[in-house]
């Protein structure tokens, strides 16, 4: 069994958490594990819950919009979350939740080594970053932390609650775009 295999099924068969007694499944993640860019956003909803694949509800299509916006696909990037199973009515992670989970985050950002990772939202901006960063402020603004180069982005559910937000996510879709055709600075 490869490395990577055995990290998706230590993720899949995962009990750390109180989130695992009301999954449907753990959500590994998708995409090319060769990717440059890498997407990280909080944690499965509802139908990714239900389908054991990331952003495929709404925020997922929004998130693929804005991906063939910019001439690419998702077959092209990796999706991954924060935290691999739903949280009760789709709340924010709990500390402790992030803390169980984010090792698995760890290596998986090591094996697919991107050379940028979209944070989408506060929760990854926070979790892989720094906690005191504030998205609206810093969103679309690379961050090199840690040896790797950060690009914080609004993120695609967030849009869906308040559509005042869609300019912006265009908007750092543009600045990935650009990050990608500087070969990643």
């Amino acid at each position: 069994m490869s490395v990577w295999d055995d990290l998706k099924e230590k993720v899949l068969a995962c009990k750390g958490c109180v989130l695992c007694r009301e999954r449907t499944q753990a959500v590994f993640g998708e995409g090319d594990t060769d990717a440059p860019i890498m997407f990280v956003g909080e944690g499965p909803g509802q139908e990714e819950d239900r389908l054991g694949r990331p952003f495929v509800g709404a925020a997922g299509k929004l998130l693929d919009e804005m991906l063939v916006g910019i001439g690419l696909n998702r077959t092209q990037v990796f999706i991954a979350n924060i935290i691999k199973c739903r949280p009760p009515n789709n709340r924010d992670p709990k500390p402790e939740e992030i803390d169980t989970c984010k090792e698995y985050l760890f290596a998986q950002i090591a094996y697919i080594n991107p050379k940028v990772i979209c944070t989408l939202g506060r929760h990854s901006l926070h979790t892989l970053v720094r906690p005191d960063i504030s998205i609206s402020k810093e969103h679309g603004n690379p961050i090199r932390s840690k040896g790797l180069l950060y690009l914080p982005m609004y993120h695609p559910a967030a849009v869906l609650y308040r559509r005042q937000l869609l300019d912006y996510l265009r908007y750092d879709f543009e600045q990935l775009k650009l990050v990608a055709e500087r070969g990643f600075y």
